[in-house]
Formats: structure tokens, C-alpha cells, sequence
């Protein structure tokens, strides 16, 4: 029991950052949870934080240990759900991470139902377009848009994911229409970030060749928030690259018109993005499985 009291301690005091905050989160005294570090850094052998007077640091052998920890500890808590639940009803808490316009309209539209399903689980819905650490940030998966490049992380696909350029008639009307994708140098490209300056982030587009590849593209504005990029390119400020589920709604009633369809990138997809254990709690595999179901309805995108 005091060796898992130690371990407890130690994901507390490197989650929070500092020996009292987690000492209040516990209801102990800091000269207690300080002679807890003491004494599992003297168990082990290793020095597992660096502590001054104002900050908190891992050592390399304390991060591996703390994402160790959170894992053991994950599996515990879901083993015991498992036991206290029968394996049959889903429970506990369950965080999640969405990009904010993508959340907005397809994550949290579905919570209220899945709660009512689902009684003995609560639900924190984080609406970000930063890319999450799921495990440092304890999130039990997160929803991506794009390519898969983190080997340290699993993904579900939900759906797949067309993106297309587009403009309002007022910008076309003044600035005509790009014809290939190298027209688009010519124009004023509204990015996401830095997509427009990155050129392996830039707009993926399939050239003349056949081939698809990342277009670079400059414009006087770019945001990091996706719902600010929409309302520019609604109001004309210039061309813009966004996902189809985003701007179907403009596209149908002409507020927006899409550009180089034919040079069109091939869907990429819309992933649920799970910390890499063999274990999944009930209350995560129940909602993975509810956005896949409801994405995989052929109605669900025409309507949304």
C-alpha cells in the first residue's frame, strides 16, 4: 500500500506541478507528500524531479516513469469499473478533445443523448484546435482531422474528410477564379495558422502531373481559429481551404462557391485518437462507437 501511495503521490505532484498543490489536492501536508517523493526516489535509486523554490521539473527517468504510472493507475481505475459494473454499463468520466468548430457541430450536439444512455458517466468536452497531448493531459481520446503522424498514439477512423477551396461571389467577381492550382499565387489565400507559410502544410492539391502534393499560399490574413477564417472568407476577404462538412450549408445556398474541384486531394479522415493501452474503458469504447455509427449514416453529412 505505501508503494502505491508513493506512485499516486508522484503523478499527483507531476500533474499539478508542485509539491503543495498536490498535497491540497490530497488533504495532507507538503512535509508529508515531500517525504513520500523522498522516499520512492530513494527505492528506486534515481533522482525523479528537480525542485526549487518556484518550479517543478521531470527528470527523464521521472517522465518515464509518470506516463508509466498514469497507465497503471488507467488501468487499475478501469479494471475496477470493469468489476464494480459487471462489464456491462458504462461509467466514470470521460474527457474529451475536438477541434472547436468540428466539436461545436458533431461532438457535442450527441453528448445529451449519450448521457441519457448513459447515466453513470459524465462527459468534459474541450473544444481546441491545438494539437492535445492525450496522456501528459489525461484525455481519453481526442478528435483529429488529417493525416496520422504520432506513432505514439492509436487512431479510430470515424469518417472521412473532404476539404475543398473556396470563395464568396463577391471575391470571384472581383479577382476571377484560380484555373490550376499554380493560379493560386495570384490570389489572396486565407491559412489556417501557418498553413500558408509551411510548404508541408500547405493546401494539398493534385497538380497537372497526377500528382498530389502541399501548394504553397500567401494572403494577407491567417488565423488559428477556424471559425474567424469561415466568417472571412464569407465576407470576401479571399480564397480559403476548409473541410467540406464546414462549408456544405454555404456551397448549397450560394453564400460560398468551390473553386479547383477537379484538383481535389482524395479524402483524408476524421480519427478518434486513443493513448496506446490494451484496455479501453466502457464509457470511451461506448462513445467511440456512437460518432462512428453516426458518421457512417448516409443521411448524417447531407443534413449537418
Amino acid at each position: 500500500m505505501g508503494k502505491f501511495r508513493q506512485l499516486e503521490s508522484f503523478v499527483s505532484v507531476a500533474t499539478l506541478g508542485s509539491l503543495s498543490a498536490a498535497a491540497r489536492a490530497e488533504g495532507v501536508a507538503p512535509a508529508m507528500m515531500a517525504r513520500r517523493m523522498n522516499a520512492l526516489e530513494a527505492r528506486l535509486g534515481i533522482k525523479l524531479m528537480v525542485r526549487s523554490t518556484r518550479r517543478l521539473s521531470l527528470t527523464a527517468e521521472g517522465m518515464l516513469l509518470f506516463n508509466e504510472a498514469q497507465r497503471i493507475l488507467r488501468e487499475l481505475a478501469d479494471a475496477e469499473n470493469r468489476v464494480a459494473q459487471g462489464s456491462e454499463q458504462p461509467s466514470g468520466h470521460l474527457r474529451i478533445s475536438a477541434p472547436a468548430g468540428f466539436g461545436r457541430r458533431h461532438v457535442a450536439p450527441l453528448l445529451p443523448e449519450f448521457l441519457k444512455n448513459h447515466p453513470k458517466v459524465t462527459v468534459t468536452l474541450d473544444l481546441t484546435d491545438r494539437l492535445v497531448n492525450l496522456i501528459e493531459e489525461r484525455y481519453d481520446f481526442a478528435i483529429r482531422i488529417g493525416d496520422l503522424d504520432d506513432s505514439s498514439i492509436i487512431g479510430v477512423r470515424l469518417a472521412d474528410n473532404r476539404r475543398v477551396v473556396v470563395a464568396a461571389p463577391s471575391y470571384l467577381a472581383l479577382h476571377g477564379a484560380p484555373r490550376t492550382p499554380d493560379d493560386l499565387a495570384r490570389h489572396n489565400c486565407l491559412a489556417f495558422g501557418d498553413q500558408g507559410n509551411n510548404q508541408s502544410r500547405g493546401w494539398l492539391l493534385r497538380h497537372a502531373d497526377g500528382q498530389v502534393k502541399p501548394v504553397r499560399v500567401k494572403g494577407n490574413m491567417s488565423c488559428s481559429d477556424g471559425s474567424v477564417l469561415h466568417d472571412w472568407t464569407l465576407q470576401g476577404h479571399g480564397l480559403a481551404w476548409r473541410s467540406l462538412w464546414e462549408v456544405r450549408e454555404d456551397l448549397a445556398t450560394g453564400r460560398l462557391v468551390s473553386v479547383l474541384d477537379e484538383h481535389a486531394a482524395p479524402p483524408n479522415g476524421i480519427f478518434a485518437m486513443l493513448p496506446e493501452r490494451k484496455h479501453l474503458p466502457l464509457r470511451v469504447r461506448a462513445m467511440v462507437d456512437l460518432l462512428r455509427a453516426t458518421y457512417a449514416q448516409e443521411t448524417y453529412w447531407a443534413t449537418h
